[in-house]
């Protein structure tokens, strides 16, 4: 099986409108409903046998099983014969909210996220609808379950032989969006390794460097924004919480906000298929994304993007038949990629790689990104290859740069 997912821009009626802002509300009370019941549970199991709280304690009888996503789905049910309002809301879709809170349980388990927390009003802006009908999509019109046909400006065809599994409907500050997921019944193989390797440094000096030579410079989209973020949040900050004034200066906040992600995620897109136009194999580096995002340039970092560019990478990369890896980060700017000696730390000011052994000369970033090709080369069972001179066969005559 193949997915894909597809996201439009909904032209809904007010009515609509009013219909999706009150299945949000719905979809987030049965959310803070089952994630009270699960919190209740674990609070009532915390207190010690001989020495509880003298303020409050939660008392569940000790045989009551621990509420997993089958048992809040059968209480839902039960709770639909007598609310009006959870009758209104397709009921898979009530469905699916209790599992995406299994699946923050799930995660913090796991992954260790954090305990899941009560959403408060305005912070649900999406519920899912697991099923379809026949042919949801036909002449401009998105037919949803219990809402009925709703316009959408299709920018893209969808390719023949797939079928349209669900659909999931997001609220932005620009408007409503529909995500369909089509599934096409076929085996997609795995891109192998072949044609020209590659090597990606990423940066915060030139976002990304090359093992050919090419270095792009970071465009500052949220910094560059700042200023007028600045001024914007001040406007919002001199209203009356609460006014008509303050959701239109919150509106513009958001909006602004939206445009600066919006441009980011065009420009990685853009990049990654410059990046596939000449390549067979990429490799990059494997990085701690969160420690970079909590360290002193972590603003600069987040505005960057460098986790978000690796998945579009990746992305665009198995489209493109294009074959990805992501290798070892440490060290790769301590060691020579022409000697493979290591050199020892460099200042972040030193922007030029010149090694004491064997003379080898080259940009800091440049020479990182060789080093992480040699490094998926071994990866793949390639050796890597050296000139009889002993200069790296990746290293170029003359260096370039891209601004996009």
């Amino acid at each position: 099986m193949f997915n894909l997912t597809y996201e439009f821009k909904l032209s809904p009626t007010q009515s609509q409108i009013a219909i999706f802002e009150e299945w949000l509300e719905t979809h987030r009370r049965v959310y803070n409903y089952a994630l009270a019941e699960r919190k209740d549970w674990y609070k009532s199991r915390s207190c010690q046998v001989n020495a509880c709280s003298l303020k409050h304690e939660y008392i569940i009888a000790a045989d009551a099983p621990r509420p997993t996503f089958a048992s809040q789905c059968k209480s839902l049910t039960s709770a639909r014969k007598h609310s009006e309002h959870l009758r209104r809301v397709n009921a898979q879709s009530l469905q699916q909210t209790l599992r995406r809170l299994e699946k923050a349980f799930v995660s913090m388990w796991e992954q260790n996220h954090g305990f899941p927390r009560f959403k408060k009003s305005g912070r649900m802006r999406s519920f899912s609808f697991p099923l379809l009908g026949v042919n949801p999509l036909n002449n401009e019109y998105v037919k949803l379950p219990v809402i009925g046909a709703v316009k959408v400006r299709q920018s893209r065809d969808i390719p023949d032989g797939g079928t349209i599994k669900q659909s999931r409907v997001v609220k932005r500050v620009s408007g409503w969006y529909v995500m369909l997921t089509v599934q096409w019944d076929v085996s997609v193989p795995q891109p192998i390794p072949h044609g020209e390797s590659v090597g990606i440094d990423v940066g915060l000096t030139s976002f990304i460097a090359t093992s050919n030579g090419l270095l792009v410079k970071r465009p500052r989209f949220f910094v560059d924004a700042e200023r007028k973020l600045k001024l914007l949040q001040q406007r919002v900050f001199r209203k009356r919480l609460g006014s008509n004034n303050w959701k239109k200066a919150i509106k513009k906040v958001a909006l602004l906000h939206e445009y600066i992600a919006n441009c980011r995620k065009d420009w990685h897109r853009k990049l990654s298929h410059q990046v596939c136009n000449n390549a067979g194999i990429v490799f990059v580096e494997d990085l701690n994304l969160v420690g970079l995002s909590r360290g002193m340039l972590g603003k600069h970092c987040l505005d960057a993007g460098f986790g978000q560019f690796f998945n579009i990478l990746e992305q665009t990369c198995f489209k493109r038949g294009v074959y990805f890896q992501k290798v070892d980060s440490r060290k790769t700017s301590q060691i020579c990629p022409n000697c493979l000696i290591e050199t020892g730390k460099k200042e972040l000011s030193k922007r030029t790689h010149v090694c004491s052994n064997c003379s080898y000369t080259t940009d800091r970033d440049v020479a990182a990104a060789q080093v992480v090709l040699q490094r998926g080369l071994a990866a793949v069972g390639h050796t890597v290859k050296m000139l009889a001179e002993g200069k790296f066969i990746g290293v170029p005559a003359k260096q370039e740069s891209s601004h996009l």
